[in-house]
């Protein structure tokens, strides 16, 4: 089926597949932003016990969505995973080593006689939250303003120094939290994954005054998110973008390069428009009507924030864009094209990503199995697991 499709093709496609899984992965990060809150809504043991075991349910969705993000960017864009992940290691590992604690967390937490304590984990858990949520934001913004690196793709015939990709800050990624740009976008997620894990607490949660908090806490989230979001809104539709000349792939600066993307394609500004407007929604209508559309808010914010991410990742990598500046070397900013895995590997792989459909079944499926009731105190008293 894929054999007669062209590279272009196969690397457009590869982009929307990233694009999906950067897009789930966000807005599975409501798991990171209710562990910031376990101290905030729950002010008992048997509360915080509640929130812990709402989250525990689904916290390996996000950390498998993660890796299989990494996975399929390795695969179909090398060249990003070698310079990146090669180049800004230090920011990588400090995204993964909170993931790491996360997994330990919920592995020990409630573990008989475990010589850390409850409220170790719980702080594990809270900075996974906090630091997972904006490093991962921070990353992400670079893909707009850039980082510093250049690429020789001749130097892999040098046998005594083949590396094709190399860093040229010494904070190897650090760096990328001095730009308020990425900071912005940072506490973005931040905010938003607390505001998904609150209405996530609505949805899954059957106590009062769990609930009760959770609405309080909802409007003191949202504001920041959406000031956090406006502000890096702004500046990346006034800044100057990476645009790639057709003919030849020279990267060229372009003022209002952004924007010109959002105008130029009218089906990524409307779902960007839909995305945003699906959010406030999941926002407001519990704010609105508590008892009747709390339980709701997640299933508007949460496909709000897919169609939002999704966007995001559209606007910087097609309409002729560099999805990776270098602020160092212009010309060796990475492109969809000048990235990618070559055509049979493309291909190869787009035969597997058939499968997609049907793993997304079965997380639906987990899902709905997993949340057939609502948490509350006579469920955590009956035993059973428990994190």
């Amino acid at each position: 089926m894929f054999d007669t499709i062209t590279i272009e093709t196969l690397q457009a496609y590869w982009w929307i597949i990233i694009a999906l899984l950067g897009s789930l992965l966000v807005f599975l990060m409501f798991v990171q932003g209710g562990q910031t809150l376990i101290y905030t809504i729950g002010k008992t043991e048997p509360e915080r016990k509640i929130l812990v075991n709402a989250l525990g349910r689904k916290w390996e969705f996000t950390f498998t969505t993660l890796v299989t993000f990494g996975g399929a960017f390795f695969a179909s864009f090398p060249l990003f995973y070698s310079t990146s992940f090669g180049g800004a290691y230090w920011v990588w590992m400090a995204i993964l080593f909170p993931f790491i604690i996360q997994a330990v967390a919920y592995e020990f937490r409630s573990k008989p006689n475990n010589f850390l304590g409850h409220k170790t984990y719980e702080w594990f858990l809270i900075i996974n939250g906090f630091l997972g949520t904006l490093l991962i934001g921070v990353a992400v913004a670079t893909f707009y303003t850039g980082n510093a690196f250049s690429v020789n793709k001749s130097a892999i015939t040098n046998l005594a120094d083949p590396v094709i990709s190399r860093w040229q800050h010494p904070w190897h990624g650090l760096e990328a939290l001095l730009n308020w740009r990425n900071i912005a976008l940072g506490l973005a997620v931040f905010f938003l994954s607390r505001v998904l894990g609150i209405l996530y607490f609505m949805n899954t949660i059957d106590d009062e005054q769990i609930l009760l908090r959770s609405k309080k806490q909802l409007p003191l989230n949202a504001i920041p998110f959406l000031v956090c979001f406006l502000a890096f809104a702004f500046a990346i539709f006034t800044m100057p973008g990476f645009a790639v000349r057709p003919y030849d792939g020279t990267i060229m600066g372009e003022s209002y390069k952004y924007f010109h993307n959002l105008i130029q394609m009218p089906i990524v500004m409307l779902m960007l428009a839909a995305g945003v407007v699906f959010v406030l929604l999941g926002v407001a209508l519990p704010l609105l009507s508590f008892e009747k559309s709390a339980a709701s808010g997640i299933w508007y914010a949460g496909p709000g924030t897919i169609l939002t991410v999704f966007a995001l990742f559209c606007l910087v990598g097609f309409n002729n864009t560099a999805y990776y500046p270098s602020v160092y070397d212009m010309q060796s900013s990475l492109t969809i094209h000048n990235s990618s895995s070559s055509y049979y590997s493309l291909t190869a792989m787009s035969y597997v990503s058939l499968l997609v459909p049907f793993v997304v079944a079965y997380i639906w499926y987990a899902w709905k199995a997993i949340n057939s009731r609502k948490i509350d105190q006579k469920e955590m008293d009956e035993g059973g697991h428990s994190y």
